[in-house]
């Protein structure tokens, strides 16, 4: 009774929260009105949810990974593939390196290796943070679509080399061919699953409805069970469990348009859809703010890790990390438009209002939020050769810190910047201020 209780619980806290911020005028972002809600629920009747990592990546991440790449449009995931790619592995792999070796020297405690895991950990931007702070600061549809997609791509990514780091930490060494070699298995491996197990399960489905009819039920629980059957074949056959989700969501779109389905079917298959989004999207920050005053408590054990004896040094270390986050998000969205807009590097002239818009709202929309959580709290309490983990307990509450902050921070930053995109509206004849017309470039359709 126990689980049912707390089901229902986090369940309960989820319709508040959407109450409360149809109440407050949606002035406030739904997430953070979650988060603090699980606060709330915390300190007045502690719960112990203790959800393995690889649990909560299967029950809330596959799901609603399948979902975005189920509902992602294929034209402009295409179209704009290079730029996506550069973001979700490039950026990713750049922010490994810069964000590890600054937590190193910033913070001396840590190791290389456990500094290199924690900026693995911060790598990834948030897919359902970034969905939720769009709707409420609506920004140009194609960059929309790129984040998102690069949303989708970059939590293998940087999964990925967090359990490089690990490994590094537990070997003591590091190997490049050997780390291109299990990433290239563990990306390949996963999309051609996640693509086998939709192609499989739509095909035996499809055979089933025009043998024996089309049974609306079963059309929706196919379509549920999907995601979860993806994970667990990729992450048996050691790939990415997250890719396959992504892949057997993308791949269903591709099937969604072929029209077998019946509009009946695919009316009541999305509202159920539209039900698991809420929740699941809803529970994912209930349960982070549910985690933060047990993670506040530990401030104490985190500010011994970092040889300090003042707490605001712990402020100090989240807002410098945030801050280079976010300057290395910014170079790298100027760089990837520059030579969008240029591709003969000659880099000649400054850029427009409206392409400072768009390098403004790349950097700020990088918000962390599950997959951080869970990979922080999956770094091991010991090393290989058995010694306890430097700076654990500094490193989750870093994690923590670093995603409640870029969520405020891209709430107020998208805020700022598509409201100045609409103040241009009045002058301007494009509907975003100029921005969308800034990502069509010559070669793109």
């Amino acid at each position: 009774m126990g689980t049912v209780i707390l089901t229902v619980l986090l369940l309960s806290t989820v319709v508040v929260s959407a109450v409360l911020t149809r109440a407050l005028g949606q002035r406030v972002p739904l997430p953070l009105v979650q988060i603090a809600l699980g606060s709330a629920l915390d300190l007045v009747h502690p719960v112990d949810m203790a959800l393995s990592p690889d649990t909560f990546f299967l029950l809330f991440l596959a799901p609603l990974l399948f979902l975005d790449g189920w509902r992602l449009p294929r034209e402009g995931l295409f179209a704009d593939k290079g730029t996506i790619v550069s973001l979700a592995f490039g950026l990713v792999c750049l922010t490994v390196a810069g964000v590890g070796v600054f937590i190193h020297w910033l913070i001396p405690t840590f190791t290389m290796a456990g500094a290199f895991a924690l900026a693995a950990i911060l790598s990834p931007t948030d897919t359902v943070a970034v969905t939720a702070m769009a709707a409420r600061s609506p920004m140009p549809p194609r960059l929309m679509l790129i984040l998102e997609g690069e949303s989708l791509l970059n939590d293998a990514s940087g999964i990925v080399c967090f359990r490089f780091a690990i490994a590094a930490s537990a070997t003591g060494t590091f190997s490049a061919a050997h780390a291109l070699g299990t990433f290239a298995w563990v990306a390949a491996i996963g999309l051609m699953v996640g693509a086998a197990v939709c192609l499989v399960a739509n095909a035996a489905k499809d055979w089933v409805a025009r043998s024996l009819g089309e049974e609306v039920g079963v059309q929706v629980l196919v379509s549920l069970i999907i995601p979860f059957v993806a994970y667990v074949v990729a992450d048996a056959l050691h790939a990415s469990g997250i890719l396959a989700a992504v892949a057997a969501g993308i791949t269903m779109g591709v099937e969604e348009r072929t029209g077998r389905a019946s509009a009946l079917t695919r009316v009541r298959r999305r509202a159920v859809w539209d039900a698991v989004a809420f929740a699941g999207n809803g529970v994912i920050f209930v349960v982070l703010g549910q985690q933060l005053p047990a993670i506040v408590s530990a401030a104490n054990r985190a500010l011994g890790q970092a040889a300090k004896a003042e707490l605001w040094w712990l402020a100090v270390y989240v807002a410098a990390i945030c801050a280079v986050l976010t300057m290395i998000r910014a170079l790298w969205a100027w760089v990837a438009l520059r030579v969008r807009q240029d591709p003969g590097h000659r880099w000649r002239g400054a850029f427009s209002a409206a392409e400072l818009r768009i390098v403004g709202i790349t950097a700020v929309a990088g918000a962390k939020g599950a997959v951080t959580l869970a990979a922080a709290m999956a770094i091991p309490l010991q090393t290989g050769s058995g010694e306890p983990w430097r700076a654990r307990d500094l490193s989750i509450f870093l994690a923590a810190a670093v995603i409640v902050v870029s969520l405020v921070c891209a709430s107020l930053g998208l805020h700022l910047l598509t409201g100045y995109g609409k103040a241009r509206d009045g002058r301007s004849s494009s509907p975003d201020g100029g921005g969308e017309g800034v990502l069509r470039h010559r070669g793109a359709r």
